[in-house]
């Protein structure tokens, strides 16, 4: 088992990713629940509050995750670390890829069902976001399902991606997790 390892400022993720990742993270792990949960309740005041609650936390997580995008080709990210077997490399490019794409495609996918569907966007009371797709409720309903499948494979990948950090963190204790933690100070 390998030490506890010093992470050094090179080997880090820059600020404003590590808040990015984190403010994400949560979104992506309240929203979720919400989103299996919603389509199950009675038609009423509290199935629509999460309906707008769930659409509203999908446009934030779209929009930051362009602004991770942007963020990541400015300021770049640390070399995978060097503690990591080639396999693990190529698992961990791979989970981060596919949960970038699915930072994309499951809101959007959301946001084209919903519009098919004909029910507004109303991002956290402020504005409404406007339908990218006419109303077809037969095409909502695909898209919706699609929406549903691709949020179940990000919630598998979040997993994955926990695990993974935890592994690290916790048996291999080699700095990995360290990377994308807040600073401490002090």
């Amino acid at each position: 088992m390998a030490t506890a390892a010093v992470t050094t400022r090179s080997e880090r993720y820059p600020a404003v990713l590590i808040v990015l990742h984190w403010t994400m993270a949560v979104l992506i792990l309240v929203t979720i629940p919400i989103g299996w949960r919603m389509g199950d309740l009675e038609p009423g005041p509290l199935q629509d509050a999460l309906y707008h609650l769930h659409r509203s936390i999908g446009v934030t997580v779209l929009a930051l995750a362009v602004l991770r995008l942007a963020a990541r080709k400015i300021a770049g990210a640390p070399p995978p670390h060097p503690s990591l077997a080639p396999w693990q490399r190529t698992l961990s490019v791979a989970v981060h890829h596919l949960l970038y794409v699915l930072f994309f495609v499951v809101p959007i996918l959301g946001w084209a069902g919903t519009s098919a569907f004909g029910a507004p966007i109303i991002v956290w009371g402020l504005f409404e976001l406007p339908p990218i797709l006419p109303k077809n409720e037969p095409l909502s309903e695909i898209l919706l399902g699609a929406h549903g499948l691709f949020a179940s494979t990000l919630a598998g990948l979040v997993i994955l991606h926990v695990a993974g950090a935890l592994y690290h963190a916790l048996i291999r204790r080699d700095g990995v997790m360290q990377r994308m933690l807040p600073a401490r100070t002090g």
